[in-house]
């Protein structure tokens, strides 16, 4: 049997990172970044298979069973997920385990990391994690030329690959960040056939209305990238750590959703973009296709408060995007301007939901407690904001200082304390430690989010809104969320 080229894994620790919400409130994502490097690497004539440990519920000890059952001459291990800037760090703990057992069991089998990550700290974790490679931003012309050099058999000292960091006698070699494609209509459809397409499932939110019904699922993605520099984001060391952004041809994307219709019964899609509602033109493109293929879908995308219009809103929900997510994060134009977030006001922000809304769209609005400027009665204005808006679903989030954001940089400089482990990067985790403010600890940041959200998903507006809308079943959807206690150990130390 000829052996395997190259082996792609989405390692697993759902438990660890979502807690009790993760075995069946949370959504269980295709790995699109993996799916896609898979099937660049296929079309360059190498073997390949993936490994979605995550969808499996595999530990990382299982997956590194069978990993060395395959025994492939080249094994990459994903630090990124369909949540792109916050999945990335909190996955290397499970990373970090199928690595060290790898080199331990199967020191033989060449091993590289790829993901926001290790893009984001190559040098660092070098050091730290036994990975043969590194390979830095985005991947595709790195991974086939590394294949193409392990396939020859020449040994080499030294790599010279665009976005490939080892180590050569003790000291780490750079190689830069990776090549990126230019024209993404080149890149081929995600390997969908190697992926387990009955494991995955939709948010929760995203089926209100028919819970039943969040299978099967997947992620489609119209552009790469973003042009907004954020402080907390950490998105562009996913390609070569530059604001930017690449368009692919609405017919190719409507070409592969068509694909994931026919071949595997796909109603429910998130739109992965950074941005989906940035150009009005390409969007209405987009829309017009799909709603002359005739699909009865129910996506969502993410969108900005000063990027929509009603009549964008309207073409969008004929569509079937049925959820917008909008990055709100503050009530507080001070503290927003303070992460280079948006230049709206809240009459903007309000308007826009209430178009939304108009156009018969649901909103998920994402809202940030404990950014560098917030106190807490700017975080009040915040969660007050919120309740008025009354979004069909909101994520709170404790800011994190995301290694490859700006704001890693500056709580470095400044000398403020990170997570012990990368778990404590991860949201919903019990290790989670987000950042201080000027005027508030890390704990009281923690206290107030947990808070909020209790108060949030327990107010009767917001479940008479839910009920009338989604009906009962919704309502007692929430409920039973909200039984599911997120456990803090920072939290539990300070009540010790």
């Amino acid at each position: 049997m000829q052996k395997l080229d190259l082996l792609l894994i989405n390692p697993s620790n759902r438990s660890q990172m979502y807690g009790a919400l993760g075995s069946t409130l949370a959504a269980i994502e295709p790995p699109i970044w993996t799916g896609l490097i898979a099937s660049f690497i296929r079309e360059k004539g190498f073997s390949v298979k993936i490994i979605d440990a995550d969808a499996e519920g595999w530990t990382p000890e299982y997956a590194a069973e069978k990993i060395i059952e395959s025994m492939p001459l080249l094994v990459g291990v994903s630090a990124v997920g369909a949540n792109p800037s916050a999945s990335s760090t909190p996955k290397m703990a499970s990373c970090s385990k199928i690595l060290n057992i790898l080199s331990h069991r199967a020191p033989g089998i060449k091993t590289f990391l790829y993901g926001i990550h290790p893009s984001a700290l190559p040098e660092r974790t070098l050091q730290e994690e036994p990975v043969d490679f590194i390979c830095r931003g985005e991947c595709f012309y790195t991974v086939a030329e590394l294949l193409e050099i392990l396939k020859s058999g020449e040994f080499r000292e030294d790599y010279k690959i665009n976005g490939l960091w080892h180590k050569k006698d003790g000291r780490i070699v750079s190689n830069g960040w990776g090549r990126l494609v230019n024209n993404i209509d080149e890149l081929p459809f995600v390997s969908w056939d190697l992926l387990p397409m009955d494991k995955y499932r939709a948010h929760n939110w995203h089926c209100f209305g028919h819970l039943s019904q969040r299978q099967p699922y997947a992620v489609i993605y119209t552009s790469l990238g973003c042009p907004f520099s954020c402080s907390y984001c950490n998105i562009s060391a996913l390609y070569d750590g530059k604001p930017g952004i690449r368009f692919r041809s609405p017919k190719k994307v409507v070409e592969e959703i068509d694909y994931l219709v026919r071949n595997y019964k796909v109603k429910n899609i998130k739109i992965l973009d950074e941005i989906f509602v940035l150009n009005e033109n390409r969007v209405r493109e987009f829309c017009d296709l799909v709603i002359q293929a005739g699909h009865n879908l129910n996506m969502w995308a993410y969108a900005r408060v000063d990027t929509v219009n009603e009549r964008i809103l309207e073409k969008m929900k004929q569509a079937g995007i049925n959820w917008l997510c909008f990055g709100i994060e503050s009530a507080s134009r001070e503290v927003r301007d303070g992460v280079s977030k948006g230049a709206f006001n809240l009459e903007e922000i309000k308007k826009a939901v209430g178009m939304t809304h108009a156009a018969g769209i649901c909103v998920m609005g994402n809202f940030m407690f404990g950014l560098p400027e917030d106190n807490l009665s700017t975080m009040q204005e915040t969660l007050d904001l919120a309740k008025e808006l009354n979004c069909e679903y909101v994520n709170f989030y404790t800011v994190m200082a995301y290694p490859g954001s700006r704001l890693y940089e500056e709580v470095l400089e400044k000398g403020i304390d990170l997570p012990l482990g990368w778990l404590g990067y991860s949201q919903l985790s019990e290790d989670v430690l987000p950042l201080p403010t000027r005027y508030l600890s890390a704990k009281e940041v923690l206290i107030f989010r947990d808070s909020a959200f209790e108060e949030y998903y327990s107010n009767p507006k917001y479940l008479k809104m839910l009920e009338d809308k989604f009906g009962q079943e919704a309502v007692l959807h929430i409920k039973e969320m909200l039984k599911h206690k997120i456990q803090r150990k920072l939290l539990i130390e300070k009540n010790a």
